[in-house]
């Protein structure tokens, strides 16, 4: 078995495509697909890119438009407190309506979360759907847009003059100290580990739709998936779907296509990149976070429940440039794509790897790789505007 392979800016795992996960549970898709405003979000096909980058064909899963919200955070929200609340109540396997939740806990429940802008807002409109009151703190630096939005959902707001982390700190305490508050946090540390797992869970909506949009666009594949990489959850779900067992089967009789096992790439800020020190490391690493106009990805410390599976599961990971990042806005917005900077973080990495002949060689990229891209945000929900 070949070992990691480590640069200053990338790390290559030959061995991750051998790594088993576990799936998230089948009924996820189907409790989205009864909330209100349920529909799947677009796979773009982009000749052009394909052909830019030297593969077989390219794919963006848009994630411009969630549930009316502009990012993907809203089905790993809306998941995790379904099962936070149901486990509150004398029937938690029962399959409870958001209507009858809302009856049953009549307001008395308070949601508390920290954000850097779209987890805050998925959280808010949750608890708006429920009836429930959203407290939700943030760092102040985050734009008047992103602040807005989450008023806009009806939520208390609190800003605080720090970092990610220790907004996230505040928020815990705030919640430890309100009986009535539930937690809702997209990162996990000792000791809070079970709401974090199930918003991993709701991402596995995405995944499932990418697979019947694959098989409708006779597509093949994937064999090279790359996700934008924060505290780590999001590309947690990416390895837990295509190094799980269960490659997402639904209702419709769709299923999982070709590459039981693609290549996973991770991509960070390089002013911000927790991940990328901690699989140098071998260990995990917190590190001191710079700026970056890709604010939902500038996150210091890496999910406890993510670092294991991401440590064994991703194949590769790089970091990116501020001008890499924004070329790759623009390159998108010619395309007629909406994506926000952390969005356009998976074309830029994968760019960067695409023009590493070892990279390229190492996660098996040939001309007629199928590579989908998660771009995670429009333009629109980019904190800091």
């Amino acid at each position: 078995m070949t070992a990691p392979v480590k640069t200053d800016n990338w790390y290559l795992n030959p061995p991750a495509r051998e790594y088993r996960s576990v799936s998230a549970p089948a009924g996820v898709l189907e409790f989205h697909r009864r909330l209100p405003g349920y529909a799947p979000t677009p796979l773009r096909d982009c000749p052009e890119l394909a052909a830019e980058l030297g593969v077989g064909r390219v794919f963006v899963k848009e994630e411009a438009q969630r549930f009316g919200l502009p990012a993907f955070k809203m089905v790993g929200a809306s998941w995790a407190v379904y099962r936070a609340l149901a486990e509150r109540t004398p029937e938690p396997e029962r399959s409870w309506t958001f209507a009858e939740l809302a009856a049953h806990f009549d307001g008395s429940i308070r949601l508390v979360c920290a954000t850097d802008g779209n987890h805050g807002r998925a959280v808010a409109h949750t608890a708006g759907l429920l009836g429930l009151p959203a407290h939700v703190f943030v760092p102040a630096s985050i734009g008047q847009r992103a602040k807005d939005g989450i008023l806009g959902e009806g939520a208390v707001l609190n800003e605080i003059d720090a970092p990610y982390d220790d907004v996230v700190r505040t928020a815990e305490e705030a919640a430890a100290a309100d009986p009535a508050a539930l937690l809702l946090q997209d990162t996990a540390w000792t000791g809070y580990e079970q709401i974090p797992g199930w918003i991993v869970e709701g991402y596995s909506t995405i995944f499932r739709e990418i697979d019947a949009q694959l098989l409708d666009a006779r597509a093949g594949g994937p064999d090279v998936v790359v996700t934008p990489c924060g505290v780590g959850s999001l590309i947690q779900a990416t390895v837990a779907h295509y190094r799980g067992g269960d490659r997402g089967g639904d209702s419709s009789g769709h299923r999982g296509t070709a590459a039981s096992s693609p290549s996973l790439l991770s991509v960070e800020p390089v002013n911000s990149a927790c991940l990328l020190e901690s699989l140098q490391s071998g260990r995990p690493v917190a590190v001191r976070t710079g700026s970056t106009r890709m604010a939902g990805l500038n996150c210091g410390t890496v999910s406890s429940i993510a670092w294991p599976v991401l440590q064994g599961g991703i194949d590769a990971a790089v970091t990116i440039t501020e001008d890499q990042d924004l070329q790759a806005v623009l390159s998108l917005e010619r395309l007629g794509l909406d994506s926000g900077p952390c969005g356009a973080a998976s074309l830029a990495g994968f760019k960067v790897a695409a023009a590493s002949p070892a990279l390229r060689q190492g996660m098996g990229v040939t001309g007629a790789s199928v590579v989908v891209l998660l771009s995670t945000e429009s333009r629109a929900a980019n904190p800091l505007s």
